[in-house]
């Protein structure tokens, strides 16, 4: 059976995009107004898919590019902005799944966004299996812990710092606090590679999202949590309070949604959202591998814990991705690239690291180790162990030490901070 051709391009009408997402996702509908709940992905970032047989109300595939900034290893401990294309809202209409949609839209993506001269694409998993195949390699990851009701956070060295902070409410319908909150995760930005921050139209985005019918139905209304230091900003804690109560007695749930902020500042805001009246439980989400949390509660004190995936980074023009980070060491090595979707960087690169700096070339030299391109996404902030992964096999070491040699350069100091989902 021959499959219908299939088109990619920019949706031409906001209505069959949300009525394919809706479709896609299956939640409630929502009854605000169809530009307000596509807000945050701007007009001419949303494409969608066209096949002859699609139903008119809706298309055959959805997804949105929110342009964003994501804060890459620079100097020891510290991170810079460079700019990324966060994928999101990607769907497939349940009619016409298996039919090679999903890899013509991922496709036309890296396509598009090596035509718009940006580097890096990064996306949220919602099926970790799938992305993998398409070129994207798992950056970060996280846990989720849930912490009793005056927990004891114990940071010697933070105690002067946190001193100095004050806390704040407000409420997403105060004036401003889309604005304040964007401000509070730029500020925190260059002290933690692996944060992504979007435009202001993403914040505002979230904000309004937490005021909709369908996210105050049986909850109450999101709080914001602001860290003051000396008249400014420098974090903020997004939550939520679930009440419960057990034989008379309060069994509340405090669900954190974001911490932003430096060591001190977090450690502040934390304290506060552990000592709240009728809470018996605080959720703290994107916890990292390195995080100082850990450190602070010390071992078995959470009383559950998960662990997920977190970013994924797809490199889209390897030679102009490389020079935008800065490296823990040198090296010199020829790595041939997989990457049968973006054939403009596949093949033999010799990548040369000197005091921090890197630049990739073209060349016939053989080749040190071949990988396909999602390892070096996953690599490129600074978290993954290439040496593990060739001793899992994941990637073809060709000149003895070459994999060491890439690995140390590429590694950072600690683990990736977990981004906000978007």
């Amino acid at each position: 059976m021959t499959r219908p051709e299939i088109r990619v391009d920019r949706a031409a009408d906001d209505e069959r995009f949300l009525a394919t997402d809706q479709t896609v996702w299956f939640g409630e509908i929502s009854p605000s107004p169809t530009d307000t709940q596509l807000l945050g992905v701007p007009e001419n970032q949303r494409f969608a898919v066209e096949v002859d047989d699609t139903d008119p109300g809706t298309y055959a595939g959805i997804y949105g590019v929110r342009p964003m900034e994501l804060a890459v290893p620079a100097s020891t401990g510290r991170a810079s902005l460079v700019p990324c294309a966060g994928l999101t809202w990607v769907g497939v209409h349940p009619d016409h799944r298996r039919r090679g949609v999903l890899t013509a839209m991922l496709r036309h993506h890296v396509e598009q966004t090596h035509r718009e001269g940006v580097a890096l694409s990064a996306l949220h998993a919602s099926e970790p299996a799938i992305y993998g195949r398409h070129g994207y390699g798992l950056a970060t990851q996280e846990y989720e812990l849930s912490l009793g009701r005056g927990t004891e956070l114990r940071a010697p060295g933070l105690e002067e710092a946190a001193k100095t902070i004050r806390t704040s409410f407000a409420t997403a319908s105060d004036q401003g606090v889309a604005e304040r909150l964007r401000e509070c995760v730029l500020r925190s930005a260059p002290s933690t590679p692996g944060v992504i921050i979007g435009a202001q139209s993403f914040y505002s985005g979230i904000v309004d999202s937490s005021q909709r019918p369908e996210a105050l139905r049986d909850n109450e209304p999101t709080r914001f949590l602001f860290a003051v230091r000396d008249g400014a900003d420098v974090g903020v804690a997004v939550f939520r309070r679930h009440q419960k109560w057990e034989q008379a007695r309060p069994k509340g749930k405090l669900e954190i949604f974001a911490l932003e902020g430096d060591p001190a500042t977090r450690l502040a805001l934390l304290r506060r959202l552990l000592d709240f009246d009728l809470i018996a439980t605080v959720t703290v989400p994107r916890v990292g591998v390195d995080d100082p949390l850990w450190s602070w509660i010390g071992p078995r004190v959470a009383d559950d814990l998960t662990f997920n995936d977190n970013l994924w980074i797809r490199i889209v023009d390897l030679p102009a991705a490389l020079p935008l980070r800065a490296y823990a060491a040198d090296c010199d090595v020829v790595v041939d690239v997989d990457d049968p979707a973006a054939p403009w960087q596949a093949g033999r690169w010799r990548i040369r690291i000197r005091g921090g700096e890197a630049v990739a070339e073209r060349t016939d030299d053989p080749a040190d180790l071949a990988v396909p391109i999602a390892v070096l996404g996953s690599a490129y902030l600074g978290g993954a162990n290439l040496i593990a992964m060739r001793r899992a096999g994941v990637l073809d070491e060709l000149r003895s030490d070459a994999v060491a040699e890439l690995s140390r350069a590429f590694r950072s100091d600690v683990a990736p901070y977990p981004a906000t989902g978007f």
